[in-house]
């Protein structure tokens, strides 16, 4: 029995730290952010916008005059290359929202939003970014928003590593609660509180 009870505290200790390391910071962010998502009624932003606009060359709006008059596809690479070089915004690969008259492409981001628009006829270019600073960036990254591919994976690594702290930590609290007698009053209390929060006061 003191063998098998070695074995499992050695092993949930392992876990137990592992995960805490893998996930301490990513805690420490949502934990924050969560606080600041609660009181972003109360938390003052200033939306700051920068324009930019710029001529297409002629050769990049000749190669326009065979993109299709209604498509959500991408602009062709060279316009998307010429973006990125002209304007810093990167429109490769991304979908648009394209008339016969113009060729629009949405760039939001974690804490802002932005867009590019192509005039079809007169090659004239108008990009435009705003930025709501670093918690509403933050706030963006806790919900996930806009923040892509990487970091929605990254929350779902995250998530499971949180899961194994807790379930670890759930381990050597049954380990260890015969020498401490208020181990599962305490973790009674824990889910006794939300629970009657949410059945007395939400509606």
């Amino acid at each position: 029995m003191n063998g098998a009870r070695s074995f499992w505290l050695k092993q949930l200790h392992s876990w137990h730290w592992i995960s805490a390391a893998l996930s301490l910071v990513g805690m420490v962010l949502f934990a924050a952010t969560g606080i600041t998502l609660n009181h972003a009624a109360s938390i003052p932003a200033d939306p700051v916008t920068v324009e930019q606009t710029a001529a297409l060359p002629a050769p990049l709006l000749a190669r326009l005059a065979d993109f299709p008059e209604e498509t959500t596809d991408p602009v062709p690479d060279a316009v998307a290359r010429w973006s990125a070089q002209a304007l810093k915004a990167e429109i490769a690969g991304k979908p648009t929202e394209t008339t016969a008259e113009e060729i629009y492409v949405a760039l939001p981001t974690p804490g802002g939003d932005g867009w590019v628009t192509i005039d079809r006829s007169t090659g004239d270019v108008l990009h435009e970014k705003t930025t709501r600073g670093w918690i509403a960036y933050l706030n963006d990254l806790h919900k996930g928003r806009n923040a892509g591919a990487v970091w929605f994976w990254f929350i779902d690594v995250f998530a499971v590593a949180c899961v194994i702290f807790a379930l670890t930590g759930l381990g050597l609290m049954w380990l260890h609660a015969k020498g401490r007698p208020s181990t599962w009053p305490l973790a009674a209390l824990g889910l006794l509180i939300p629970v009657v929060i949410a059945l007395i006061f939400i509606h």
